[in-house]
């Protein structure tokens, strides 16, 4: 694989830029919504660790932490399974898209309807910017590096 980059560094990359776009929506939208981000990233530690609304910045630290371990769960996939089907990298915008769709569907109609029992967004204005963010700032951005090997 001359001039290519190894699986390794593909999924850091993705994670990487993947997962600070993709925070970085979720920071500007509870700020939008007058929220405490800390608050928000304690959130997202509670998930695995449910104490974690009640620790402080450490919480939020540890949100930040999870946060960036999903993306890369997400980002390996994704880059793994580029690896094994060439259409993936070929046509990275179209499996891209996709794969932020997937990722939204997954996140917001499995993993945090069953660990928060929390009703599932089912207005526009609760699901399209959360959908844009799946599609344009974690999908994309991931079959973008995935191809580059």
């Amino acid at each position: 694989m001359a001039g290519g980059w190894s699986t390794g560094r593909r999924i850091i990359v993705s994670t990487l830029i993947a997962g600070t776009l993709d925070i970085l929506a979720a920071i500007g939208m509870t700020l939008n919504k007058g929220r405490d981000v800390e608050a928000m990233l304690r959130f997202v530690a509670s998930g695995p660790f449910p104490g974690a609304t009640k620790w402080g910045a450490q919480g939020a630290s540890l949100g930040l932490a999870v946060h960036f371990t999903l993306m890369a769960i997400m980002a390996a996939i994704f880059v793994l399974a580029a690896d094994r089907i060439p259409a993936l990298k070929r046509q990275w915008l179209l499996w891209g898209l996709l794969y932020g769709l997937g990722t939204y569907v997954v996140m917001n109609l499995i993993v945090v309807p069953a660990r928060f029992g929390m009703p599932l967004p089912s207005t526009p204005v609760q699901i399209v910017p959360q959908l844009l963010c799946h599609l344009l700032l974690v999908g994309l951005p991931i079959a973008w590096v995935a191809r580059k090997a």
